[in-house]
């Protein structure tokens, strides 16, 4: 069985630099809470997509480049992204067949999860309070997920990329 070789790469990591952008453009202060997941909304879509391309160690490296964006502990959104990418990797084969409704779910818990993580290690370093905001930019990001697969499920099919 021959195999192609990997056709439009640079859609991908172009996507990916776009979402550490938007993870980090201002917002007004009232939306800010619920500030969606770009990064892991768009890893999660290529990791689906293309999983022998796109992996854990994607996401520690824009994991470490979010941090240096952000300004947090250096690994902090290393260990959260990668976390999610593991999770997501597990339930690949099923989130796959899953309609797009329990996609939306799936990812509701994995982000809720990686969000309770996020504020696990904020609050050890003594940066941020325990509150329930935690779980706004989950359910932003999973609310969001519909339309960010359509997107980017569009640019795959149209620009072949494998």
């Amino acid at each position: 069985m021959a195999t192609s070789a990997p056709r439009n790469g640079w859609i991908i990591w172009f996507s990916l630099a776009l979402a550490l952008l938007l993870s980090v453009a201002p917002m007004p202060e009232f939306m800010a809470v619920g500030r969606p997941l770009w990064v892991a909304l768009v890893l999660t879509f290529w990791t689906l997509a293309v999983p022998h391309r796109i992996g854990m160690t994607t996401a520690w490296l824009l994991g470490l480049l979010s941090d240096v964006l952000n300004g947090t502990l250096l690994g902090q959104n290393a260990l959260v992204l990668t976390l999610t990418i593991f999770m997501v990797l597990s339930l690949h084969r099923r989130l796959r067949m899953f309609p797009m409704w329990q996609q939306s779910l799936v990812l509701l818990v994995v982000f809720g999860l990686a969000q309770l993580v996020q504020l696990w290690l904020s609050a050890l370093t003594g940066n941020r309070q325990p509150t329930l905001e935690f779980v706004f930019p989950a359910l932003v990001s999973a609310l969001l997920w519909p339309w960010v697969f359509a997107i980017f499920r569009g640019l795959q099919v149209r620009l072949g990329v494998h």
